[in-house]
């Protein structure tokens, strides 16, 4: 477990399953995420069952809690590259209502600490659709840096949608 001020940072768990079946089939969280269909129970078991290796499977996902009986959210580390010392990070704070109260801050900071104090990565990064302006705000305020823009990138039901990259270095 990764413990900071007000939340901790812990492996998913069976128990998880219910949850994290609500949230990845939740329409809602698959434009941020790129979904294009819902996920089975047996799937996300086997997904939960997979492991914690980011060597092993290039990727590791994380629950954000307050505590054991209220999970908030997910932070995912994926594309791994252990040559190149990067990853992507990404972070789901579910429910509105533990919206913008420092929960997805203090998550980056515990993040960003494990990538480079204990991952030893040099880099990471995220994509943020250019419509999150909450998002964006999120991670600029946690020291990532805009240094892409992606045209037309992302084709939602509205149209083509712009994306950005950014980044933070580990110094």
């Amino acid at each position: 477990m990764i413990r900071g001020e007000n939340i901790f940072l812990r492996p998913m768990e069976p128990e998880d399953l219910e949850l994290l079946y609500l949230w990845e089939n939740n329409p809602d969280n698959w434009k941020i995420s790129q979904t294009l269909m819902p996920f089975s129970k047996h799937i996300l078991e086997k997904f939960i069952a997979s492991g914690h290796d980011i060597f092993l499977h290039k990727q590791v996902r994380w629950i954000i809690a307050r505590d054991f009986e209220r999970a908030m959210g997910t932070l995912d580390f994926f594309d791994f590259d252990p040559i190149n010392l990067r990853a992507g990070i990404g972070i789901l704070i579910n429910d509105k209502e533990n919206r913008g109260k420092g929960y997805g801050s203090e998550t980056l900071q515990l993040a960003s600490q494990y990538a480079f104090d204990h991952l030893m990565l040099e880099s990471i990064y995220c994509n943020v659709l250019s419509s999150n302006k909450a998002s964006l705000t999120l991670f600029k305020n946690a020291g990532f840096e805009e240094v892409g823009l992606k045209k037309n990138w992302i084709k939602t039901s509205h149209g083509w949608e712009d994306e950005y990259l950014l980044q933070k270095l580990k110094n």
